[in-house]
């Protein structure tokens, strides 16, 4: 079993990066962990689940197997701000509430050199090569980059989050045309909510791989979890997921549409 991410090859030009759903913990860093870190707040919880009919259309996946308080796989490797506002970093001292991490032993500059080399750069090894392949492969490719948060979280912003947040890097990260079609599918369901680079702009993957110059385009989707889920305690709920599913799979064919229709 590859403790690092679970993937399955692109069969179409499109391939859906779950950084954050991961769960998984080392026993001795679970006795570093303060009692709030243990319950794992800041998990993208069940967003695997959410696209699960994904490689059915032929889409490619890599899903995250480890906590992100292990490493952040969309945080840049040196660490450097993305936004203007206060965020946990690669290595999180902090949950997204202002919760120590760590009750204990946080980790110096070794043990996170060592998470990079053994978790960060992995998922990030196969996340580009996929790209490459499916680029090479049908001339152009769209990664998709799949979150979710709870919908109220005051330490990161005001009120209540916008049920669907696209991200495009402020329009650097993928073609007009692409986000045109994809802000089409949002703006038509109209039992949600939706924003086009708002809070949520993209973070690193979004940042860093979206080249459509280059035939890679790029977009991320932050989600608040209240649509799908039970936030506290948290508990996927089939009633209220099922239409965002729908959503999803409205979104993601009319993704491939264009795909067809540009390549």
């Amino acid at each position: 079993m590859n403790e690092v991410f679970r993937f399955q090859a692109c069969q179409a030009p499109l391939l859906v990066s779950i950084p954050h759903a991961g769960t998984l913990l080392d026993a001795s860093l679970k006795d570093r962990l303060s009692e709030s870190a243990l319950g794992l707040p800041d998990t993208d919880w069940f967003v695997d689940r959410l696209y699960d009919w994904a490689p059915g259309l032929g889409a490619g996946m890599i899903v995250a197997e480890r906590s992100r308080y292990v490493v952040d796989l969309n945080r840049p490797p040196d660490d450097v701000a993305l936004y203007d506002r206060p965020v946990p970093g690669l290595v999180p001292q902090v949950t997204f509430s202002g919760d120590p991490v760590y009750k204990r032993d946080p980790p110096g500059e070794f043990e996170i050199r060592r998470r990079l080399e053994a978790f960060w750069q992995p998922y990030h090894d196969a996340l580009l090569a996929e790209l490459v392949r499916v680029r090479d492969l049908f001339g152009f490719v769209i990664l998709f980059d799949a979150h979710s948060i709870r919908s109220e979280v005051p330490g990161l912003f005001e009120g209540r989050l916008p049920d669907l947040n696209l991200g495009t890097y402020d329009g650097r990260s993928a073609s007009p045309g692409l986000v045109a079609a994809a802000t089409e599918v949002l703006s038509a369901s109209q039992a949600y909510t939706h924003v086009v680079n708002g809070r949520f702009r993209g973070g690193y993957i979004t940042r860093h791989y979206g080249r459509p110059e280059n035939g890679v385009h790029a977009l991320q989707l932050e989600m608040a979890q209240a649509i799908y889920m039970e936030e506290s305690p948290p508990r996927y709920n089939s009633a209220k997921a099922d239409p965002v599913r729908a959503v999803l799979k409205r979104l993601f064919a009319r993704l491939l549409e264009w795909g067809d229709e540009h390549a």
